[in-house]
Order: C-alpha cells, then sequence, then structure tokens
C-alpha cells in the first residue's frame, strides 16, 4: 500500500513538474527550462528534483514525447472518420487548429531546438511516426483521384 502511494505521489510530481516547465515555456522559450526555477515554483530544492528526473534534458525529453503522442493523437481523431479524399485536409486543419491552441508545445517541437538538447531515439521515432500519419494521408489522396486544383472533384486541375 505505501508503495502505490509513493509511486502515486512520483507520478503527481513528475506531471507538477512538466506542468511548471511548460508554464516556463510559455514565458521564456526553450531556453528558458531551468530544473531549480521549476523546484523553486514547486517548492522544492534543484537537487530534490533531480529524484524525479535525472536530468533536465529527461525532463525535456518527456515534455517533447507527451507533446508528439498528443499531436498524433489529434491527428489519428481528426481523419478517423474523414474519406481519403479528406484525409488530407483533415489532417491540415487539426494540425492548424493543435498548433493554435497550444502554440508553446508546438513550438517545443518545430521551432527554435533547445540549445544544448539532443533528441533520443524514443523521440525521433515517435516524430518518424507522426511523419507517416501525414505521408499515409498524402499517398491515400493521390490513390482517391485528388488532382491539385481540382477542389477535391478528382478532375485535372483548370489550365
Amino acid at each position: 500500500m505505501a508503495t502505490a502511494r509513493r509511486e502515486r505521489y512520483r507520478k503527481q510530481t513528475r506531471e507538477e513538474a512538466k506542468a511548471v516547465a511548460l508554464a516556463q515555456l510559455s514565458e521564456s522559450g526553450t531556453a528558458g527550462i531551468s530544473v531549480n526555477a521549476i523546484a523553486k515554483a514547486m517548492g522544492m530544492t534543484g537537487p530534490a528534483l533531480y529524484r524525479y528526473f535525472a536530468s533536465r534534458d529527461e525532463l525535456l525529453t518527456e515534455l517533447i514525447t507527451d507533446t508528439y503522442r498528443d499531436l498524433a493523437e489529434t491527428l489519428a481523431r481528426a481523419v478517423a472518420d474523414a474519406t481519403p479524399a479528406d484525409r488530407f485536409r483533415a489532417l491540415a486543419l487539426a494540425l492548424r487548429d493543435w498548433a493554435k491552441r497550444q502554440p508553446d508545445r508546438y513550438l517545443l517541437i518545430y521551432g527554435t531546438p533547445v540549445p544544448g538538447y539532443h533528441a533520443p531515439p524514443e523521440t525521433t521515432e515517435i516524430a518518424a511516426g507522426l511523419m507517416r500519419t501525414i505521408v499515409d494521408a498524402c499517398a491515400t489522396v493521390g490513390g482517391a483521384g485528388v488532382g491539385a486544383g481540382d477542389g477535391g472533384a478528382g478532375g485535372a486541375a483548370p489550365p
């Protein structure tokens, strides 16, 4: 029972740290994310926060991974019921809406690189999966006979 409580507290602390880091991201950009500032905002010391994240890079990796997963889920929902001809448009609109709702998270994965951060394989694998979703939607559009400039009618583009 004590172990479950400890794990629950650990998870809550990690989630709180990520929320504070996202707030820092919003205020200061990627370069402004500081483990000591996050810890201070949470009422802890920097070294105490390192019990939950081994490094700033580990915290950033979790933020990036969470962001990619959230975006991937959003895009998957957008195309779930779309016809082949509408999938690319649905993806584009969903991506745009997601980015407008969460500009800081969008910039975290598509904006200025975080100084000194090197993406580990788990983030690049998620990013590649997200790109596959987009490429598959493009291929589906091409396979549905949708031509450029035809408004989805499948005919030739006007002269």
